[in-house]
């Protein structure tokens, strides 16, 4: 007989109880809890898939705390900023081109382009407009970059749906919570451990759970959306040898955009599906974890909002570049370096993190290359760190070449994961240091709506102008008042034809 829901719910009973056979006790044993707390993790796992489609549900209408509004409203600015500004990059031509010949009903627009195509085919293209330039934010535990499918994918949907901005502020909370909470469920480390992405992984239930909010789907078909949400689940850590950043920006945003947005329409239109993916017999949480911890899945949600947790970044770098930079940005002005009085520069990082920036061939993922950029200007600016000709600038070379990248397994704390210390050694033989342990943006270093706003500025006006930007920026930090998200991004966001 095929395994079903009764047969799943007989075997986690029989787990509860303690009449689970002998190769269970011999699993657990394994991940080192032994047989009682397989049965208690038995016990708890009951129904996850409900629970959490209950909550995105009654989310949809439940008023946020006003800070945690707040940090929304910033990380949507943040990402329309990155998604601007990375219409005009290598990725995002590439993706105005794909959907520019795949014609489609016109339900969503393609933003900074006079192209409106199905909502899936826009977030797609803006899902990958938003990793396109390395602006986007970063949740430091999980690794998840959560803007730049989450906001794309619930842009498509408020648009073809024409929903309000603070249904749309909802719906993107929701979404960073259920994109996170899912690698929590399964191990962030476990997940990069096997060869996986924790960005591609993530990013797919996160812009499922803003679709549906947005859908206005009930309980039973938020099940279903996050069942065809699982069986899209991918992201392999093979981006790191993409050298022109146009897959890295498919697998960080525009995959997850599409496929959570294709979850909520397929549903929508009356397909059905599974209804208990996340506990089930064969669920997805066991499938893509040897270590998996169901509960993380609903752990604190309506109290826990990690759309405040997000770093938002400073400079147009790769996450595990943002404090080394600070921390030799900081040493540059405390003690005057430049390029003719310094020796010797060592930074320092946390290993997982260096071995992502370690010279990659990609300027804005290269540390050395940009901490080079960073003594010579005293800055780094957005032109500079996606230039591969500055790279090849002799000033720069020669710097780089005193630069040596430390992969120091003692800075990974959970606490602090993308921590960055710098050395530097004088001419004169000083040696001067500096530990940047939360780099500006993070939660422990935040910036402020003002800080936000210019950072999203600087991005946005060489694309769609001063008055355009400015418009958008305060149309953003205002949200709630938005009647109908359509309207304002036919207005401020796209091109006339």
């Amino acid at each position: 007989m095929a395994p079903g829901p009764r047969l799943t719910r007989r075997r986690v009973l029989q787990a509860a109880g303690g009449l689970i056979g002998a190769a269970a006790p011999a699993r657990a044993e394994a991940r080192g809890g032994g047989a009682a707390a397989q049965r208690e993790a038995a016990a708890r796992a009951v129904d996850i898939t409900g629970r959490l489609a209950r909550y995105v549900v009654t989310a949809r209408d439940r008023a946020l705390p006003p800070d945690v509004a707040r940090e929304a409203r910033h990380r949507i600015l943040d990402t329309l900023g990155a998604i601007v500004s990375g219409a005009r990059m290598k990725p995002g031509e590439a993706a105005i081109r794909f959907v520019r010949t795949q014609g489609g009903t016109p339900e969503a627009s393609v933003l900074t382009t006079d192209i409106r195509t199905s909502a899936i085919d826009a977030a797609l293209a803006n899902g990958m407009f938003g990793h396109a330039d390395e602006t986007d934010d970063f949740e430091p535990v999980t690794k998840a970059h959560p803007g730049c499918a989450v906001v794309p994918a619930a842009l498509a949907m408020a648009e073809r749906e024409g929903r309000s901005g603070a249904e749309l502020v909802r719906a993107v909370t929701l979404g960073y919570d259920v994109c996170c909470r899912f690698l929590m469920a399964l191990g962030p480390d476990h997940v990069r451990a096997t060869h996986r992405s924790a960005e591609g992984t993530s990013a797919t239930f996160g812009a499922a759970a803003a679709a549906a909010v947005l859908a206005r789907l009930d309980e039973e078909r938020t099940r279903y959306v996050l069942s065809y949400a699982a069986q899209q689940v991918s992201g392999i850590w093979s981006w790191t040898r993409d050298n022109e950043h146009i897959e890295k920006a498919f697998d960080f945003g525009g995959m997850g955009a599409r496929n959570g947005v294709t979850a909520a329409l397929m549903v929508q239109s009356g397909f059905t599906g599974v209804r208990d993916v996340l506990d089930g017999e064969h669920n997805a949480i066991e499938a893509l974890s040897a270590e998996p911890k169901p509960e993380e899945m609903v752990a604190g949600l309506g109290s826990r909002f990690f759309v405040t947790e997000t770093a938002i970044k400073t400079f147009s770098v790769g996450y595990p570049i943002q404090a080394p930079l600070d921390a030799l940005l900081t040493l540059r002005r405390q003690h005057q370096l430049t390029a003719d009085n310094v020796d010797r520069i060592v930074a320092r990082l946390p290993a997982d993190g260096a071995r992502i920036v370690d010279n990659s061939a990609m300027p804005d993922v290269n540390c050395q290359y940009i901490l080079a950029v960073g003594l010579l200007d005293g800055g780094v600016s957005f032109a500079d760190s996606h230039s591969h000709e500055r790279m090849k600038d002799p000033r720069v070379l020669a710097v780089k070449a005193r630069i040596e990248l430390v992969a120091d397994r003692g800075l990974m704390d959970p606490a602090a994961p993308r921590s960055g210390a710098v050395e530097v050694t004088l001419r004169d033989g000083r040696r001067v240091t500096h530990f940047t342990r939360h780099a500006p943006g993070t939660r422990e270093n935040p910036l402020d709506t003002e800080g936000v706003s210019a950072k999203v500025r600087d991005l946005m006006v060489p694309v769609i102008g001063s008055d355009r930007a400015d418009a958008v920026i305060r149309r953003v930090n205002a949200l709630e008042a938005v009647d109908d998200v359509r309207a304002f991004v036919r207005s401020l966001l796209v091109t006339s034809p």
